[in-house]
């Protein structure tokens, strides 16, 4: 009887790069694939990607960059927060990965730089004030890069901090602040995060930089996945390891927060904390078996969790309860939970087996 398990449909991933297409035709796809790809296994994701036609992936680090060349991908890579230093942008130049400039720092380190010739993203703070060099820096910031030796500018980039609320001011703050910083300047742009392929077409511009669409999950607060058609591409299971009636008003698990309000069958689920799932998951939280939603009832154990049963009453040992996949959202089971399905994902150890469809 095997544990907790994460299957990876692959079929379901290339669906959702096609989904990205359809939605945003014009510009080039640059999948986001940080966090061991969104903690889906970023050599699995990478490539598959890849045979389906992604044009570059963007990664945090100069690590996670250097995990994709050495895994064989030979398509462009940018790195999105990478701190930049003499050592890093050697082996940047060395292995045509493409940085991205935040920092005032950065710029006196491209400066020095004699390497192979290097492609640069600026970023620019259009509002969210995150990362980024004031948007109204822009034309002085491209004159000094343009003035570099051995480096290019690829183009200027900004990131939206609310684009998942289409009734948020913000993004039309964004999408103004970054066009009028570049107005009349030809420069490639890249802006649409995946709520901004979805909902801001004028977003999308020349490079697209989609990451938790790719991965099934809807980035915004007023549309579902199903809504979107994305297909969910992680399946979480672990089984049923005992099952047990008991009669009203008994404690269930640590803390005896939960009390059974009637005669009623408990089921034990092989898969806690220790597996990466949240602790901080409420009862209520939805589990599904067979056909049946069950709710998680008291707290999350490391290696159980426990539900109720009365839902799927015939549920035998040794049968599969999703934890999120097909037949359950991992949006659901995040809201439940008061997450995301990002955290979800990225938070699973190496106590889960990964499986690849």
């Amino acid at each position: 009887m095997e544990r907790a398990v994460a299957t990876i449909d692959r079929a379901a991933l290339v669906h959702n790069l096609a989904r990205v297409r359809d939605l945003a035709p014009a510009g080039e796809i640059f999948a986001a694939v940080k966090a061991d790809g969104y903690g889906h296994g970023v050599g699995v994701v990478a490539s598959t990607l890849a045979e389906a036609g992604c044009d570059g992936f963007a990664v945090s680090s100069l690590e996670e960059a250097l995990q994709l060349r050495w895994s064989g991908i030979t398509q462009p890579i940018m790195t999105l927060s990478q701190p930049l230093s003499a050592d890093v942008l050697e082996a940047m130049g060395e292995h045509a990965i493409t940085p991205v400039i935040f920092e005032r720092a950065h710029l006196a380190a491209l400066a020095d730089y004699r390497g192979p010739e290097l492609a640069a993203w600026l970023k620019l703070d259009s509002g969210m004030h995150r990362l980024g060099f004031p948007a109204y820096e822009a034309r002085a910031l491209i004159a000094d890069i343009n003035a570099m030796a051995r480096v290019r500018l690829a183009g200027c980039m900004t990131h939206l901090g609310c684009a998942d609320d289409p009734r948020d001011p913000l993004t039309h703050h964004q999408l103004a602040c970054f066009d009028e910083a570049l107005s009349a300047l030809d420069v490639p742009r890249s802006i649409a995060n995946s709520a901004g392929v979805i909902a801001w077409p004028a977003s999308h511009a020349n490079r697209l930089r989609p990451g938790i669409m790719l991965y099934g999950s809807s980035p915004m607060i007023d549309r579902t996945s199903a809504d979107l058609d994305l297909a969910p591409v992680m399946h979480l299971s672990a089984p049923l390891i005992s099952r047990r009636d008991l009669g009203t008003g008994e404690p269930i698990g640590y803390g005896a927060t939960w009390l059974t309000p009637e005669p009623m069958p408990i089921g034990v689920i092989g898969i806690g904390y220790g597996d990466g799932y949240p602790r901080h998951a409420p009862s209520g939280t939805p589990v599904a078996i067979g056909d049946a939603i069950v709710p998680l009832v008291g707290r999350v154990s490391m290696d159980m969790i426990t539900v109720d049963l009365r839902a799927a009453p015939h549920a035998a040992l040794g049968d599969r309860a999703t934890l999120w996949g097909r037949g359950l959202p991992v949006d659901d089971v995040a809201r439940a939970a008061g997450t995301i399905a990002y955290e979800l994902f990225c938070r699973l150890t190496p106590r889960v087996r990964f499986d690849v469809l």
